[in-house]
């Protein structure tokens, strides 16, 4: 079980700092360019939109429950759930695989709230949580599938973490960088995401300025893609605003 972030894959400040700023469309499509096609989060919405969530994964798999499984005094000594939550640690993301099931929760505000005091950076599922509307009052961004109200143990058993899972259609391997907008939430490979941060983040710049030129009236017609007169424009352009 891996409690921190190796050091060798963790991204520096200036990776770390662009990837809070660069949308997850744009992310998609630098990961595509780099052959992964399968790395945005299907069917997840985010709780609070206003927040952006960027962190390692930290994951968490349920199974199906059964009735001799079943934690119903939930031991925080033995129950996985309530092991993870006191172990996720700072700029970790607490990513659970529900299976998609969201006839239960998966966790609800008073454990997200302890997740927060810890130092996590977010909270994802692709299931419920529930208790939802106290999320507003939870300075972390959470994702999730659907709400409900009932207790996770009606429907899940918490069965190890920080070990590979699927989540939401996509696998997510412990210490995976984990970006989230107000679209949703990708996961990038850890061994790439250094050059995807930087790469994202000079997409976004030169599609600043083509669509300040759409907008102006110019047509897409050698500008989106931009051909090498638009790239020049570009370059002069990033001179001027020092951006360089």
């Amino acid at each position: 079980m891996m409690a921190n972030q190796p050091a060798s894959d963790r991204l520096s400040p200036e990776a770390f700092a662009k990837l809070r700023t660069v949308s997850t469309a744009t992310l998609t499509a630098q990961l595509l360019k780099r052959g992964f096609a399968n790395t945005f989060l299907r069917g997840l919405y985010p709780l609070r939109p206003d927040l952006r969530l960027v962190g390692y994964a930290f994951t968490l798999r349920y199974v199906p429950s059964r009735e001799d499984l079943t934690d119903t005094l939930y031991d925080n000594a033995k129950n996985m759930q309530r092991v993870a939550v006191e172990t996720v640690g700072p700029d970790q993301v607490l990513v659970i695989d529900a299976r998609g099931d969201v006839r239960g929760a998966t966790l609800g505000n008073i454990l997200a709230t302890r997740l927060k005091v810890r130092g996590a950076a977010g909270l994802v599922t692709d299931g419920a949580l529930r208790d939802t509307p106290g999320f507003r009052d939870i300075d972390l961004p959470a994702y999730i599938k659907a709400a409900h109200a009932a207790t996770s143990f009606t429907i899940h058993h918490p069965l190890e973490m920080n070990v590979p899972i699927g989540c939401a259609g996509v696998l997510i391997m412990p210490g995976d960088i984990i970006v989230g907008d107000g679209e949703g939430v990708v996961a990038i490979p850890a061994q790439v995401a250094e050059s995807v941060a930087t790469d994202a983040y000079e997409q976004e710049r030169l599609e600043e300025f083509i669509q300040a030129k759409v907008a102006a009236g110019a047509s897409i017609l050698g500008v989106y893609p931009p051909d090498e007169q638009t790239k020049a424009e570009y370059a002069a352009w990033r001179e001027q605003q020092g951006k360089c």
